[in-house]
């Protein structure tokens, strides 16, 4: 604050607590003097939440002892600590390869939002109001998160994945998708070989390459039963 306003944020406060009004010229002179040097980097009000004069009023409600410069020093501080604490730095437009104009903007940024020239940056995430989409909708706009080159390398180090996506793909019934009830494999594992011993027991557990016979078909009969319902 300049000599000006300090003036009238001591007439201010004159108003609201005469104990500190100085009726001689020097000693209100002197006063001006002391708090702008105290002051000087405090604004009186900013856009973003700040006014000098709220502190000044929430001091004489709160404390029986007249109002010092250094109590305003003090909110000031506290206030623009708390807007700091609440900020989060965008990412710069500089050029990352260049760390002093990248700096250059964070520091431009974070010294605008302490000053209350702008207001804290917080996530998106955190402050979005939007309601969620459906996820059908989503996975229509943004397709698949793995690209098709990696989708086609990982397709070779889990076969049964990629046999369930080819099946879907050529819209062919996924027969992964129902219990075997041949080898009583569970929904989305493999079918098992199963041979039968001398005993009348079944044997082996080999992962077979495709499914059973049994379980294709009644893939296809659940499946034609949706279409139909």
């Amino acid at each position: 604050m300049d000599r000006r306003e300090i003036a009238a944020v001591l007439a201010y406060i004159g108003r609201l607590d005469p104990r500190t009004i100085r009726t001689g010229t020097d000693d209100a002179r002197d006063q001006i003097a002391q708090w702008q040097e105290l002051l000087d980097d405090v604004p009186f009000a900013t856009a973003h939440g700040w006014d000098v004069r709220e502190a000044i009023r929430s001091h004489v409600l709160d404390s029986p002892y007249p109002i010092l410069p250094v109590d305003i020093a003090r909110r000031w501080r506290a206030h623009r600590r708390e807007r700091l604490d609440r900020h989060t730095d965008p990412t710069p437009a500089a050029d990352p390869d260049d760390p002093a104009a990248w700096r250059a903007e964070l520091l431009r940024s974070r010294n605008a939002v302490a000053a209350g020239m702008a207001a804290p940056s917080t996530h998106r995430q955190i402050a979005s109001s939007g309601r969620p989409r459906d996820v059908e909708e989503r996975l229509r706009e943004i397709g698949s998160c793995i690209p098709p080159a990696i989708r086609a390398e990982l397709a070779r180090y889990r076969p049964t994945r990629a046999t369930r996506e080819a099946a879907v793909a050529e819209g062919v019934p996924d027969a992964l998708g129902v219990r075997c009830n041949w080898c009583h494999a569970p929904v989305g594992s493999p079918c098992r070989q199963r041979r039968a011993s001398p005993d009348g027991t079944a044997r082996g557990n080999a992962v077979r390459a495709n499914p059973h016979p049994s379980r294709v078909d009644l893939a296809a009969t659940l499946t034609g039963r949706h279409r139909a319902a």
